[in-house]
């Protein structure tokens, strides 16, 4: 990889400050527009709006993609040459349709505040002005970039999934547009791997005041088996097995016949998950006379720490510091995002979104004065992964 000349991306920084208000100004709008996971006529007004706004902004092609159930997604191209960069962002929030009355886009000095302003409508702006930096100062790439906005991850990407997959397995490398972790805004190196799984038991009913010795209850074994799923966490190798929630019963007089419970799984290593999904499938009953079934199963794969990884964000904090003069961390985390999807195909660096705090809570906000560097060091990071077209 031919390294990121100095002037080149100084003047794409320089551009990205120039048109630090016009960003804002779309910041404000995309916030305004409430995308709730659920409500799929919002989310479909925003793609469209996405839709719009890229070829507006960036110019290239964007194609709505139809979805029935949930969000309609949007995939955008700009540019053309031999592979391809892929870049992620997802615009739907965890935050209902109304939730702008009691927490309203607002600016107070370096702080912005809004639903969804951090996770991670931020990140997806500056992803889209960093492009159109690259496109006003007439920089041509030697790949293809495809910008892929999915509107489901919040929900664990029941519809976006084969879309995401099938683009990363096209990809050279993947840039992941999440906020970043802390107010340091570290890269995400490392995402555990999700698996979900619901254990039902299944007991011997009977009157718990007339019979209590004929029944067998399944809230009795299902207590003991979390117990034990429980006692298969190990926080030294990351592994965590947490059960969520669980229901049983029919009323306080019946030895209960049924109980639920709904179980996370983390884990760092493919090699790890797979182990902890075979022991939950080969669980005992622990009581006589009681049954066990077990369904779910791993849901996303961990962004995995590779070489390629590491390699990736070795070169964005050199970019960052001596080019862009900050710092830049990496962290692990334990939170899945449309990252631990692409990183099975292609390599995947993650947290290249806004900087701030609060994703998912009332105090959500990102750092206004941290926009442009992180805008600028994805607009470096395209030019070192792929290359400028020499012009003929």
């Amino acid at each position: 990889m031919k390294k990121v000349k100095y002037a080149v991306l100084q003047a794409v920084a320089a551009h990205i400050e120039k048109n630090h208000n016009q960003m804002l100004h779309y910041l404000r709008t995309i916030v305004e527009h409430e995308s709730f996971s659920a409500d799929k006529e919002k989310l479909d007004q925003l793609a469209l709006w996405l839709s719009e706004t890229f070829e507006e902004l960036v110019g290239g092609t964007s194609e709505i993609i139809e979805v029935q159930t949930y969000g309609n997604h949007v995939r955008c191209e700009w540019g053309q040459g031999e592979g391809q960069v892929l870049i992620l962002a997802h615009f739907d929030t965890v935050w209902p349709i109304g939730t702008l009355n009691e927490m309203p886009f607002r600016i107070e000095g370096n702080r912005v505040s809004g639903p969804g302003v951090f996770d991670m409508k931020g990140g997806l702006i500056q992803g889209l002005f960093a492009l159109k930096a690259l496109k006003d100062t007439g920089i041509s790439l030697d790949k293809k970039v495809v910008v892929f906005f999915d509107s489901d991850e919040e929900i664990g990407n029941p519809s976006s999934r084969p879309y995401i997959e099938e683009e990363a397995k096209k990809s050279d490398y993947v840039f992941v547009l999440e906020p970043g972790m802390t107010l340091e805004g570290a890269l995400k190196t490392s995402r555990k791997g999700v698996g979900i799984y619901r254990l039902e038991v299944t007991g011997i009913p009977s009157h718990a005041g007339v019979d209590p010795d004929k029944g067998v209850s399944a809230i009795d074994e299902l207590a003991r088996q979390i117990l034990k799923l429980h006692g298969e966490t190990d926080f030294s190798t990351g592994t965590t097995i947490s059960v969520g929630k669980i229901s049983g019963g029919t009323a306080t007089n019946v030895i209960a016949e049924k109980a639920v419970a709904e179980i996370d799984v983390r884990g760092k290593t493919a090699e790890e998950l797979e182990r902890v999904h075979k022991m939950l499938f080969n669980l005992e009953p622990l009581k006589e006379k009681t049954k066990l079934e077990m369904t779910g199963g791993i849901n996303r794969m961990p962004l995995e720490r590779t070489e390629k990884v590491q390699e990736m964000f070795e070169t964005a904090k050199r970019i960052a510091k001596e080019q862009l003069s900050f710092e830049l961390m990496e962290k692990e985390t334990g939170g899945g995002s449309d990252g631990n999807l692409t990183a099975p195909f292609a390599a995947t660096l993650d947290g290249l979104g806004a900087v701030g705090d609060g994703a998912h809570a009332n105090h959500e906000h990102l750092l206004l004065d941290r926009m442009n560097e992180r805008c600028a060091l994805l607009a470096g990071l395209l030019i070192h992964y792929a290359g400028i077209r020499e012009k003929s």
